[in-house]
């Protein structure tokens, strides 16, 4: 049988237009993955476990939110562009909360940091979920939602490199202290200031896509809803896969400026490393593109599984504290996670459609909330872990390190890449998205033929 007509597709300034949402969000994510939990540690001086655990329930509770949004998102469906466009000015606002250092001691002092945490990742989940979501129904198409995909990942990683150069520059200028409250509080602000008119003009400017289903079709009831993601195997599998790299990545990237700061022993070399891994991503985007389309997406994944492991194990091997070698074995890994991210988000809104073409129920913005809640999960708990891990090395703020604090930071940095990476491999595998698998279902929904199996 011939195959179906390809449908329509989106122009290339419509999924530009779109896809530099992510900059205004990464703005805000890479700051608060990059800055706030050495923020805590070496700005605010709270001991590293104390300050995990605070990143960890700020994380588990915007997951909580995240899927709190998706069940609100499916029963209700909202125009996605209105939800994020009058949400980009509260959450702007919100932002700067998460450098606040409230004027109080002990208990108090904690419970304002959390309040902070609840409020900025409520108002970011409220956003950000429709936003995702919005990439299932803006097209149906796998090649739209690929080159979305990576555009998505080229103004994210930018901003990463924004985030990283200019934090400490903005904190030195307004402060003269690269590590101040005052400009670690300016910069969030500055970031705001850029994000929130550029969400409001995605909200305005972009297609709104109609996803294959009607939204004025029933709602789907929650229980049904969660019961087809669990059965669903291209989303079970994929997330599990993902989950496993956010661990490996958070503790990495945990871990990158306190490597510099006490085994480099240059905070400028540390910021430095971070902006090369954003540039990074940014350039291996497009070439990640290129080889999805040409070897298919779960090659691409286990293709980076073993990048990031050579990359792990070489460094571990040859690690003498200088900061070539450190960048070098950075900029190696953020290439993997790149592709990493670059996949999960192409491969994301094709289980919307896997899931009603083989459990009969189309589950959109529930999709994209529990996909964000169990990747926020991990997250949180790698924090967690991370924080406790220092803690049982012995790491002091501020302070030179001993050879066992050292010989821990650099464990930390090579043994989570390698570990998380292989559990990701062996859920990758069991993933039922094939090439054109795909293309063959969305055919098959609209009654042309059925896929292979």
């Amino acid at each position: 049988m011939a195959d179906p007509m390809p449908a329509p597709q989106l122009s290339w300034p419509a999924r530009l237009r779109f896809a530099s949402g992510d900059f205004a969000f990464n703005l805000y994510w890479q700051s608060s993955s990059l800055f706030l939990f050495f923020y805590y540690t070496d700005v605010l001086h709270l001991a590293p476990q104390i300050a995990g655990m605070i990143y960890m329930i700020g994380s588990v509770w915007d997951g909580i939110a995240d899927l709190l949004t998706g069940i609100w998102a499916e029963r209700g469906r909202p125009a996605y562009a209105r939800v994020v466009g009058y949400g980009a000015v509260p959450l702007g606002l919100a932002f700067p909360l998460l450098y606040f250092a409230p004027p109080f001691q002990g208990a108090a002092f904690v419970a304002v940091l959390l309040i902070a945490q609840f409020a900025f990742r409520s108002l970011y989940a409220l956003v950000n979920i429709p936003y995702a979501a919005w990439s299932a129904r803006i097209s149906t198409d796998s090649r739209d939602r690929a080159a979305i995909a990576g555009l998505r990942m080229l103004f994210g990683t930018i901003a990463a490199v924004v985030v990283s150069l200019a934090t400490e520059r903005i904190s030195l200028a307004v402060s003269g202290s690269r590590t101040s409250i005052t400009g670690f509080l300016c910069a969030a602000g500055l970031f705001a200031l850029v994000a929130t008119p550029l969400l409001i003009h995605v909200a305005a400017r972009s297609p709104q896509g109609a996803g294959g289903r009607s939204v004025a079709a029933p709602a789907t009831p929650l229980l049904r809803g969660l019961a087809a993601l669990a059965t669903n195997r291209a989303f079970v599998t994929l997330c599990t896969a993902m989950a496993c790299v956010a661990i490996a990545a958070t503790m990495l990237s945990r871990s990158v400026l306190y490597y510099f700061t006490y085994i480099v022993r240059d905070e400028t070399a540390g910021t430095t490393a971070l902006a090369l891994m954003g540039l990074a991503g940014s350039l291996f985007v497009p070439l990640w593109m290129l080889a999805r389309h040409r070897i298919g997406s779960r090659a691409l994944w286990l293709g980076a599984v073993a990048l990031m492991i050579v990359g792990s194990i070489t460094f571990a091997l040859t690690d003498t504290g200088a900061a070539w070698r450190a960048d070098l074995f950075l900029v190696t890994m953020q290439a993997a996670l790149a592709a990493f991210n670059f996949v999960f988000w192409a491969m994301l809104p094709d289980t919307v459609e896997y899931g009603e073409y083989h459990g009969g129920v189309r589950i959109e913005a529930l999709c994209f909330g529990v996909a964000e809640l169990l990747q926020k999960v991990s997250i949180g708990a790698a924090t967690a872990i991370t924080g406790f891990a220092y803690s049982a090395i012995g790491y002091m703020p501020e302070v030179a390190q001993s050879t066992h604090v050292i010989t821990g930071i650099r464990w930390i940095m090579v043994a989570a890449p390698i570990i998380g990476c292989l559990l990701s491999a062996l859920a990758m595998a069991a993933n039922p998205l094939r090439r054109d698998t795909h293309r063959r279902i969305v055919a098959a929904l609209a009654g042309s033929t059925r896929p292979s199996a």
